[in-house]
Protein backbone atom coordinates (compact mmCIF):
# COMPACT_ATOMS: atom_id res chain seq x y z
CA UNK A 1 0.00 0.00 0.00
CA UNK A 2 1.26 3.48 -0.82
CA UNK A 3 0.42 6.92 0.72
CA UNK A 4 -0.62 9.09 -2.79
CA UNK A 5 -1.67 12.54 -1.32
CA UNK A 6 -2.55 14.38 1.95
CA UNK A 7 -5.10 16.78 2.33
CA UNK A 8 -5.75 18.69 5.44
CA UNK A 9 -9.30 19.81 5.85
CA UNK A 10 -10.46 23.09 7.48
CA UNK A 11 -14.11 22.50 9.19
CA UNK A 12 -16.13 26.13 8.35
CA UNK A 13 -19.92 27.07 7.70
CA UNK A 14 -18.07 29.62 5.59
CA UNK A 15 -17.09 28.21 2.49
CA UNK A 16 -16.68 31.43 0.34
CA UNK A 17 -14.68 33.25 2.60
CA UNK A 18 -11.28 31.00 1.58
CA UNK A 19 -11.52 32.35 -1.93
CA UNK A 20 -9.62 35.65 -1.85
CA UNK A 21 -6.78 34.05 0.62
CA UNK A 22 -6.36 31.18 -1.17
CA UNK A 23 -7.49 31.47 -4.35
CA UNK A 24 -7.25 35.22 -5.56
CA UNK A 25 -3.98 36.04 -3.24
CA UNK A 26 -1.91 32.33 -3.22
CA UNK A 27 -3.42 31.31 -6.47
CA UNK A 28 -4.54 28.30 -5.88
CA UNK A 29 -7.34 26.95 -8.54
CA UNK A 30 -10.73 25.52 -7.26
CA UNK A 31 -10.07 21.98 -7.62
CA UNK A 32 -12.93 20.67 -6.43
CA UNK A 33 -16.70 22.02 -5.35
CA UNK A 34 -19.60 19.53 -4.01
CA UNK A 35 -21.28 22.68 -2.47
CA UNK A 36 -20.38 21.29 1.11
CA UNK A 37 -16.67 21.20 0.46
CA UNK A 38 -14.67 23.20 -1.61
CA UNK A 39 -10.75 22.07 -2.32
CA UNK A 40 -8.43 24.36 -3.34
CA UNK A 41 -4.82 23.21 -5.21
CA UNK A 42 -2.74 23.09 -8.17
CA UNK A 43 -3.85 20.44 -11.48
CA UNK A 44 -0.39 20.60 -12.16
CA UNK A 45 0.73 19.00 -8.87
CA UNK A 46 -2.03 17.16 -7.42
CA UNK A 47 -0.30 16.98 -3.76
CA UNK A 48 -0.64 20.52 -2.84
CA UNK A 49 -4.45 20.83 -2.00
CA UNK A 50 -6.18 22.51 1.13
CA UNK A 51 -9.90 21.61 1.70
CA UNK A 52 -12.80 23.73 3.63
CA UNK A 53 -15.95 21.82 4.73
CA UNK A 54 -19.07 22.24 6.03
CA UNK A 55 -19.52 18.35 6.22
CA UNK A 56 -17.72 15.21 5.46
CA UNK A 57 -19.84 14.18 2.97
CA UNK A 58 -22.83 11.66 3.13
CA UNK A 59 -24.08 13.52 6.98
CA UNK A 60 -20.61 12.69 8.38
CA UNK A 61 -18.39 15.14 10.06
CA UNK A 62 -15.46 17.42 8.59
CA UNK A 63 -12.44 14.87 8.83
CA UNK A 64 -8.77 16.57 10.29
CA UNK A 65 -7.23 14.72 6.99
CA UNK A 66 -7.81 13.12 3.97
CA UNK A 67 -5.17 10.67 3.06
CA UNK A 68 -5.47 9.08 -0.38
CA UNK A 69 -4.20 5.58 -0.81
CA UNK A 70 -3.31 3.44 -3.96
CA UNK A 71 -4.92 -0.04 -1.70
CA UNK A 72 -8.11 0.84 0.37
CA UNK A 73 -8.72 -2.16 1.72
CA UNK A 74 -5.15 -3.53 3.14
CA UNK A 75 -5.36 -0.23 5.03
CA UNK A 76 -8.28 -1.02 6.45
CA UNK A 77 -7.45 -4.56 7.24
CA UNK A 78 -4.03 -2.78 8.81
CA UNK A 79 -6.39 -0.09 10.82
CA UNK A 80 -8.27 -2.87 11.84
CA UNK A 81 -5.66 -5.07 13.00
CA UNK A 82 -3.82 -2.95 14.71
CA UNK A 83 -7.07 -1.72 17.30
CA UNK A 84 -7.87 1.72 15.88
CA UNK A 85 -11.10 2.75 15.55
CA UNK A 86 -13.36 2.85 13.07
CA UNK A 87 -16.04 5.16 12.86
CA UNK A 88 -17.21 5.12 9.65
CA UNK A 89 -17.16 2.53 6.53
CA UNK A 90 -15.26 1.49 4.29
CA UNK A 91 -18.58 2.43 1.52
CA UNK A 92 -18.49 3.72 -2.04
CA UNK A 93 -19.87 7.20 -2.23
CA UNK A 94 -21.77 9.15 -4.62
CA UNK A 95 -18.32 11.25 -5.86
CA UNK A 96 -16.04 8.57 -6.87
CA UNK A 97 -14.81 7.61 -3.42
CA UNK A 98 -14.24 4.44 -1.43
CA UNK A 99 -13.16 5.22 2.12
CA UNK A 100 -13.47 4.85 5.54
CA UNK A 101 -12.93 7.29 8.99
CA UNK A 102 -10.19 6.01 11.58
CA UNK A 103 -9.54 7.57 14.74
CA UNK A 104 -5.60 8.40 14.96
CA UNK A 105 -3.55 7.81 18.03
CA UNK A 106 -4.10 11.54 18.42
CA UNK A 107 -7.92 11.17 18.32
CA UNK A 108 -8.36 13.15 15.03
CA UNK A 109 -10.52 11.40 13.05
CA UNK A 110 -8.96 10.64 9.18
CA UNK A 111 -10.49 9.93 6.00
CA UNK A 112 -8.92 7.28 4.04
CA UNK A 113 -9.94 7.15 0.54
CA UNK A 114 -9.39 5.72 -3.19
CA UNK A 115 -10.85 6.65 -6.31
CA UNK A 116 -12.89 4.54 -7.88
Amino acid sequence: MKVLRIVPNIKTEHLQASRVFYRDILGLQSIMDHGWILTYGSDSKMDIQISFAIEGGSGTAVPDLSIEVDDLDTAFIKMKDAGFKIEYGPVNEPWGVRRFYVRDPFNKLVNILCHI
